[in-house]
């Protein structure tokens, strides 16, 4: 595995593998690299000659008061997980190779951008995500690129962009990997102490509570957020959101007719955590389980 650091090594490496007819597949990470980052390296192997995993913490999605400077950085581990996936390059730029001086463009999705994180974090948060993704699109031009579902907002959001750009990329949305216990995995678990640790699992315990009430038959919104309501409240989490909206657009539901997303973000001791399932409009109909979603990115 190659660690390249600038934009014209990445590039030169790409055009070598494209002049030889490999495709080539990207996992954009911030590091930290846990199970979920490694199914999305596993999943590039299998479908893409060619593997480049992007490492930057990317600083125009943090906040003021987030957690920029504490968030866990350990290149070398990094490194040697995606070895040992079979990844080809490992880009591990400096701020500076992605943000040079008088770096001005900043990209902008709107409506989708607006809700559930983007209300509760700010809008610079999706903006920081959406303009670094299009760089490194830019910069590796992959046939792929592998996003995790736990990020499920994060993922319509790139596909906005991809859309309304035309760019010449397939978005693949992998799986949310989970703990035994459910939790999802997370870079941010590590900053949970063991109480805290216990309590985190209450948010895959009160999605799981909702779409148990889904699959029996409810349809109306407001009693399956109640349902989430009610587990996390039992365990002392005030959610940042928990809210049921629309699986394509993210827009408001009062009756689950299509196939909806039930996500939450709530603080738990010092991490504050995200995490979602997907409600199938018609399980019945089509044989699938709600919960069948989400076992298995980031």
């Amino acid at each position: 595995m190659k660690i390249l650091r600038t934009i014209p090594e990445v590039r030169s490496a790409v055009r070598d593998a494209r002049a030889a007819g490999r495709t080539v597949g990207l996992v954009p990470t911030m590091g930290a690299f846990h199970d979920g980052h490694l199914s999305l390296m596993r999943a590039a192997r299998a479908a893409t000659d060619l593997v480049v995993v992007s490492l930057f913490v990317n600083p125009t999605q943090f906040g003021p008061t987030e957690d920029l400077a504490a968030y866990p950085r350990d290149e070398a581990r990094d490194a040697a997980l995606a070895e040992q996936q079979g990844v080809d390059i490992l880009f591990a730029p400096e701020p500076a190779e992605i943000y040079p001086d008088g770096f001005a463009t900043n990209i902008h999705v709107a409506e989708v951008t607006e809700v559930l994180d983007g209300a509760s974090r700010g809008a610079f948060h999706f903006d920081g995500v959406a303009t670094v993704v299009t760089k490194l699109f830019g910069i590796v031009r992959p046939d792929v690129a592998f996003f995790g579902q736990k990020d499920a907002q994060q993922v319509l959001v790139i596909r906005r962009v991809v859309r309304d750009l035309d760019l010449d990329v397939r978005i693949e949305a992998c799986p949310i990997v989970r703990e035994p216990d459910g939790l999802a995995m997370s870079s941010r678990n590590v900053y949970l102490d063991a109480d805290a640790r216990q309590q985190a699992t209450a948010l895959n315990h009160a999605l799981d509570a909702a779409a148990q009430l889904h699959a029996s038959g409810e349809r109306d919104a407001a009693r399956i957020v109640a349902a989430a309501e009610r587990v996390l409240a039992d365990a002392g989490i005030r959610p940042d959101h928990l809210e049921l909206r629309s699986n394509d657009d993210l827009s408001p539901l009062t009756h689950v007719d299509r196939d909806a997303l039930l996500a939450v973000a709530a603080r738990v001791g010092a991490a504050r955590l995200i995490d979602n399932h997907i409600l199938i409009a018609e399980p019945a109909a089509t044989g699938i389980r709600p919960e069948a979603h989400q076992r298995g990115g980031e």
